[in-house]
């Protein structure tokens, strides 16, 4: 079996990095590693030396211009020690075959860098292009609470594969709303499967639009995306903070829904199968 090491990024905002790693873990990692972007940047830590490289939550940079802009920037315009940009780092992981992670600001990072949804990419030639982003939540504030999750069947996202139940995990954002450069994006994200997560109705276990349920408006209940390789995975939901049945606020009751642990399992073991 091949060995899957895991980099957690951390750095300039982000808060929930010691339990991404303890959720990749838990989830199989061999190792989880914190990383320091500037280590990143400096190139004393070599992308390439990962296979599974996860964007935790927090609040890079204080939100200033927005959730996650000025840390887009830094992939956008920074080079590495050699000269190499970035965001090429970023291609040539993907290229090798790594999985990527965004979670909350994370994916707020990789929608406006254009990582996701990337309706054009291939694994072979990632083409990395903003057609969306994620904004205000409707309700004008953060949002703190546990939602419930549909997970797409036909995605080809690796990390939903096999999840067939809804998903509960918590959610604490005040910019989650997913909004599309126009309604063909939109469209073609739906058709082509992109979107990996929606917001349910526990009653129904279907999409929902209405608040709290769905807790920021995001349309069609989206609220995990993945691009048409199915290797690379956003959402705002936070599974990493779900790795416990104690976690749940109704584990007392018995009720043990599947942990968010799940989705760190199926990116380690699609890595290990490869």
């Amino acid at each position: 079996m091949s060995t899957v090491n895991a980099l957690i990024l951390t750095g300039y905002g982000t808060n929930s990095h010691k339990e991404t790693a303890h959720a990749a873990r838990l989830g199989g990692a061999d190792r989880a590693d914190i990383i320091h972007f500037a280590d990143l940047a400096a190139g004393s830590v070599r992308l390439l030396d990962y296979r599974f490289l996860v964007f935790p939550g927090g609040f890079l940079d204080g939100d200033d211009l927005g959730a996650g802009l000025a840390g887009a920037k830094r992939w956008l315009y920074l080079e590495d020690a050699n000269g190499v940009p970035l965001l090429e780092s970023l291609k040539s992981f993907l290229r090798e075959g790594g999985l990527i992670l965004g979670i909350c600001n994370g994916f707020q990072l990789l929608v406006k860098l254009g990582i996701l949804p990337a309706l054009t990419s291939t694994r072979q030639n990632p083409v990395f292009k903003q057609d969306a982003t994620l904004s205000h939540n409707d309700s004008a504030r953060f949002e703190d609470r546990w939602v419930s999750l549909l997970p797409n069947p036909a995605s080809p996202c690796v990390f939903t594969k096999g999840l067939n139940e809804l998903l509960a995990m918590p959610v604490r954002h005040g910019e989650g709303k997913l909004i599309a450069q126009d309604e063909a994006t939109l469209k073609a994200i739906a058709e082509r499967n992109l979107i990996a997560l929606q917001y349910a109705d526990p009653a129904t276990g279907k999409p929902t639009q209405e608040y709290p349920l769905n807790p920021n408006g995001s349309p069609l209940g989206i609220a995990g995306l993945t691009d048409p390789t199915g290797r690379v995975l956003g959402l705002m939901p936070h599974p990493e903070a779900f790795n416990h049945p104690t976690n749940h606020p109704n584990w007392t009751r018995g009720e043990k829904p599947t942990l968010g642990v799940a989705l760190f399992k199926n990116a380690v073991d699609t890595l290990r199968s490869e």
